[in-house]
Parts: structure tokens; C-alpha cells; sequence
């Protein structure tokens, strides 16, 4: 008998395979075949679920991802409205740029930033897929009902702690104290300095782009404005009454504008007070922004206005001439003027507190109001 012969016969199966043998192997031969190749693709649909803010460029959506296994992941998508642009060719090659800076973001991956996840695209409309934060953002925060809500849940010591350390009314808005609206500030100049680090300008920060999330830090979010310093934006869309004194007189976003927007939302949240309530024209904006700086004191707390150090960083963030700020965010947070030297003066002080355990457990008796 031929030898080969004989090999082919010890090796032919006694049996065939059974169904569930054979669905077996297909599945075993389905993964090598997914992780030896070069790319893979599959479908992936969103529930929409509610709205949760729109503007200008466009609106923001609750949703959720369904996965094979019927599962939800919440996510927020971002979807940019055509209709302020002149034309298709502009609003494509404007999406374009803000999907690299989406992509940019992604990729820096850092803590007090909204996560991007992808840059997608439906009917022709352009969307950016993108985390969802729990929790409130700081222009929310800073209105008076919501310490009211507070009130009802507490004795008169828990109380009497809140408007000590946390928070307390004040003016037309609530008022943090320094502590808290200092630690709000580090995390986000914590968070601006590593967009700057990409070459990235966020270009409209104010209190409604401040997240702050139920576990007590805070994150950036709405980067539609944001651009990379060399992919400049076909229009520039910001704030009038946080944007830069330079900003309002016609020039484009810096780093150093990013600042002195943090200044007026730092200012807002120690004073307690609505920014230049009276400013309604670009003009009247710069005046007012312009003479903040001598105003300052006036428009703070007693306790505030009489801390040299604190009163010293505001004004290096203000200040009308974008050459006399900060040299970096980096610096206003760790340099020797900046708010981690105020951190450590209320420590030493005994005036220091865990600033996130503090904000956690306000908001959840903000979100958890009695009847």
C-alpha cells in the first residue's frame, strides 16, 4: 500500500461535523479573519432623545448608541447647521476644518476637556459624536433658585456651611467663594493650556462652555469656534460679552484672549454679578472691559477685594492690553501670580477645602430638589 495513501486515511474524520461544530469553526474563522485584517466596518444607529442646547451653528442632542446586544451608551451630538453658510462649498470646507480640530481633540485625550469619539456625516449634514457630561454647566449653576433647591434639604449648620464655603447669593446671580471659584478656574486654565499646547484657540469661553460634572471637576465643551492658529475659520463666531477687548475691536482669537475670557468668568463667579449688564454694542463692550480693571474692587465681596494676591490674578487676566496677561495659561495657573499660589494661601490659612467633594454634593442636592 502507497504510503501517502495510508497517511490521508488516519487523517480523514471518523464523523462529519455536527451543525454546532460547524457554526463553531465559522465563528473561529470569522475573528482571525477580523484581527489579521486592515480595516473593519459596521453599522451603528442613535436614538435621539432630547435637545440638550442649540445656537448658531447649530443643535446639541441627547442620544443614545444601540449596540448588537440592544444596550444603550448616552452620548451628545452636535449637529452643524447648514443654513449660515452662503453655500455648500463653504459649509463643507468649514467642516472640514472643524473635524480636524475635532480630531486634534481626540486625540490630546485630556481630563478637563470634552472627549470627541468621531466626526460623522447624514444627510450631507455634518455631526461630531462626542461624550455626554453629567452634570450642569456653570451659567446654570450661578442661578439663584438653584441654592434654593439646596435649602430645602438642609439643617441650619449644613446651611450655614454651604454659604461659608461654597456658595450664597449675592447680586443678580449667585456668588461662589473664592475657594470653589478658584478651583473652577484651575481646572479650566488646566484645560485651556493643553488646547493651547495643540496650537488650538477655544475662541468663546464663557459659563455655558463650562461643564461642571457631578463628581466635581469641570470640562471645556463646544469647540465649534475653536480653530488650529494655522486653519483659521471662515468666520469667527463668539460671545461679545466674554470675548477680548481686542476680540470685539475686530482681531482674531489668541491664547491670550482665551484668558481674559476665564477673567470675566472668573469676575462673574466672585462678584455674583451678571457681566456689563448695561454693554449692549461691540463699543460699549471695550469701554466697559477697559475700565474693569480700576472698577474691579468695587464690584468685588469685602473679602475678596481685600486679597491683594487674588485681586492681582484677576487683573493679569483682564487686562485690556493682551501683552500685559499672562504669558500662557500654564502660568496663570502654576506661576508664581497665578491660582495655585492662592490655593496654597488658603491653605496656610486654614481656609481650604476638598473644592470637589464640596461641588459634588451640592449639585446632587441641586439635582434632587424636596417638593
Amino acid at each position: 500500500m502507497d504510503v501517502l495513501t495510508d497517511m490521508s486515511r488516519d487523517i480523514t474524520p471518523t464523523r462529519p461535523f455536527s451543525d454546532e461544530e460547524s457554526e463553531s469553526l465559522k465563528l473561529h474563522n470569522g475573528f482571525e479573519a477580523l484581527v489579521r485584517s486592515e480595516q473593519v466596518s459596521w453599522q451603528m444607529s442613535y436614538r435621539l432623545l432630547r435637545p440638550l442646547g442649540s445656537g448658531g451653528q447649530g443643535v446639541v442632542m441627547l442620544a443614545d448608541r444601540i449596540n448588537h446586544h440592544g444596550l444603550p451608551f448616552r452620548v451628545a451630538l452636535k449637529f452643524y447647521r447648514p443654513s449660515v453658510y452662503p453655500d455648500q462649498t463653504l459649509y463643507r470646507r468649514d467642516m472640514e476644518r472643524v473635524a480636524r480640530v475635532a480630531m486634534q481633540l481626540a486625540r490630546t485625550q485630556q481630563d478637563h476637556l470634552v472627549d470627541v469619539f468621531n466626526v460623522v456625516e447624514a444627510n450631507e449634514v455634518q455631526i461630531v459624536l462626542m461624550e455626554w457630561i453629567d452634570g450642569i454647566d456653570l451659567a446654570h449653576l450661578l442661578r439663584p433658585h438653584m441654592l434654593d433647591r439646596v435649602r430645602a434639604q438642609v439643617d441650619d449648620d449644613h446651611w450655614e456651611h454651604v454659604n461659608d464655603v461654597v456658595v450664597t447669593h449675592a447680586k443678580s446671580q449667585l456668588r461662589l467663594q473664592p475657594g470653589i471659584a478658584s478651583a473652577i478656574l484651575r481646572d479650566c486654565l488646566v484645560g485651556v493650556a493643553s488646547l493651547h499646547r495643540e496650537g488650538i484657540v477655544h475662541a468663546d469661553l464663557k459659563p455655558a462652555n463650562v461643564m461642571i460634572k457631578r463628581t466635581g471637576t469641570c470640562k471645556l465643551i463646544d469647540f465649534g469656534s475653536a480653530f488650529h492658529a494655522n486653519d483659521l475659520p471662515f468666520r469667527s463666531t463668539w460671545t461679545p460679552r466674554y470675548a477680548a477687548v481686542e476680540v470685539l475691536q475686530g482681531k482674531m482669537p489668541t491664547p491670550a484672549s482665551d484668558l481674559a475670557s476665564l477673567g470675566y468668568i472668573f469676575v462673574e463667579m466672585l462678584s455674583g454679578a451678571y457681566p456689563f449688564p448695561d454693554a449692549e454694542t461691540n463699543s460699549e463692550f471695550v469701554d466697559a472691559k477697559r475700565a474693569l480693571p480700576a472698577n474691579l474692587r468695587s464690584m468685588l465681596p469685602e473679602d475678596v477685594a481685600g486679597n491683594e494676591r487674588l485681586v492681582h490674578l484677576i487683573q493679569r487676566l483682564i487686562d485690556p492690553d493682551p501683552a500685559r496677561r499672562f504669558e500662557s495659561a500654564e502660568v496663570a495657573e502654576l506661576g508664581p501670580d497665578g491660582t495655585s499660589e492662592f490655593q496654597k494661601q488658603l491653605v496656610k490659612g486654614n481656609l481650604s477645602s476638598e473644592y470637589a467633594n464640596e461641588i459634588r454634593l451640592l449639585l446632587e442636592k441641586m439635582a434632587h430638589p424636596q417638593p
